[in-house]
């Protein structure tokens, strides 16, 4: 562990941040309780959002998702600055519902976050020549081990045939 000098004060190994404010950031550990009761937050969390989406248009409800309770605030986390805008509309009907239900709450708070692009699709490999195919066949006639044989039989059986048409370079 690197120890700072001891003679500049402003930099002290305990020290934290001076835009860090008491309360916000990540806790220790020993300071979240055992496994069992943040299961049960997460689990009364995720109830609390089935209930408060349930309430909302069919669009809505799947671009957005509760997140927590905090200081009497609703926290919710929205796909785009739009439906965000849409839930923060909603927020008097939204109310009502967690106060029916339950959770005393008198505002709403709506973060956007949006969703990771999707999976890039691999590129399609090149389908085989009809003459890798013949070539193929050829080596497996002259092989002995009937597996590897079969193998390189079953790698010739997808070469594209030899009347199908080539695609157009672009």
């Amino acid at each position: 562990m690197h120890e700072f000098p001891k003679s500049n004060p402003a930099v002290t190994q305990h020290a934290e941040p001076a835009s860090r404010r008491p309360g916000h950031g990540p806790k220790a550990l020993v300071d979240c309780g055992s496994f069992a009761a943040l299961a049960r937050k997460a689990g009364a969390l995720e109830a609390l959002d089935r209930a408060l989406r349930q309430t909302l248009p069919l669009p809505l409800r799947d671009e957005t998702r509760f997140a927590n309770v905090r200081n009497g605030r609703l926290v919710f986390l929205a796909t785009s600055p739009a439906w965000a805008a849409r839930l923060r509309l909603m927020q008097t009907q939204i109310l009502a519902t967690a106060n029916a239900i339950g959770t005393d709450a008198s505002a709403i708070a709506v973060k956007v976050v949006p969703q990771p692009p999707a999976p890039a699709q691999p590129p399609r490999s090149k389908p085989l020549s009809p003459a890798a195919a013949a070539h193929l066949r050829a080596a497996a006639a002259s092989m002995t081990d009937p597996e590897l044989q079969g193998l390189f039989l079953e790698l010739a059986s997808i070469a594209e045939p030899a009347d199908s048409p080539r695609p157009q370079a672009g």
